[in-house]
């Protein structure tokens, strides 16, 4: 029973030429094989969500009506070519101011309000016009109209008369206006404004509020008006 070297040889090398063979008969794994399979791996296994694409859809419509009402716009403005209707004062005369020794004043005012429409293709409407007329913070008149309409590119224009019934100053006041009478100089304030409506061809109407707040200036020895800007148009 001893096993001679040539069959030691055998043993050991029978096995090795069997996983030789097995090796060669073996095909390789292929790379699908291989690889694991991930579950994002197509764009066909998970389906977009129909409220993307609605929210999508809305977005891209709403962008291009933005668009298209801003090329609209720019081309009614070429076209219409809007002016914004304001008002102003036009002149002004002190016909009559009076201060006693109790310091009692009455005083009377014209001014000219002029309300303008510069629009060719355009009426304007006004309402709610007051303006008070102040003299040292206290109020001597309120200057009201009724609603008016301005034709295209044409004006209005209001004369207002304004007498003042007797009012009481304080001495404060009282010194004021005598001080003004002595330098041939009063001051009067003047502030208010008027609703005005008007519409920009097929654009659509625009209402907004002429506003006036200046000061009107008068001699008062010869009671004439020191002209100064006193409008609601844009400078």
């Amino acid at each position: 029973g001893k096993i001679l070297p040539r069959q030691v040889e055998l043993i050991y090398i029978l096995p090795i030429l069997r996983r030789l063979k097995q090796s060669i008969h073996t095909p390789p794994n292929t790379p699908n094989q291989m690889a694991p399979k991930s579950k994002f791996s197509t764009s066909r296994e998970r389906a977009t969500n129909p409220l993307v694409w609605c929210g999508a859809i809305i977005c891209t419509i709403l962008t291009i009506a933005v668009i298209i009402g801003g090329i609209v716009t720019f081309i009614g403005y070429l076209v219409i070519h809007p002016r914004v209707p304001y008002v102003s004062v036009m002149d002004a005369h002190l016909d009559h101011i009076q201060i006693d020794y109790e310091g009692i004043l009455e005083i009377q005012v014209t001014i000219l309000i002029r309300a303008q429409n510069g629009n060719e293709k355009a009426h304007a409407s006004f309402s709610d016009s007051s303006y008070s007329l102040s003299l040292n913070r206290e109020v001597v008149a309120q200057l009201v109209a009724p609603p008016f309409e301005v034709g295209k590119n044409s004006s209005v224009d209001f004369n207002y008369v304004v007498p003042s019934s007797p009012i009481p100053l304080r001495p404060d006041q009282a010194e004021d206006v005598d001080a003004g009478l002595k330098k041939d100089l009063i001051i009067f304030d003047l502030k208010g404004s008027s609703r005005v409506r008007w519409r920009i061809g097929s654009l659509g109407s625009v209402r907004y509020f002429c506003r006036l707040d200046c000061q009107l200036r008068f001699h008062p020895l010869n009671g004439t008006y020191i002209p100064s800007r006193c409008s609601s148009k844009a400078k």
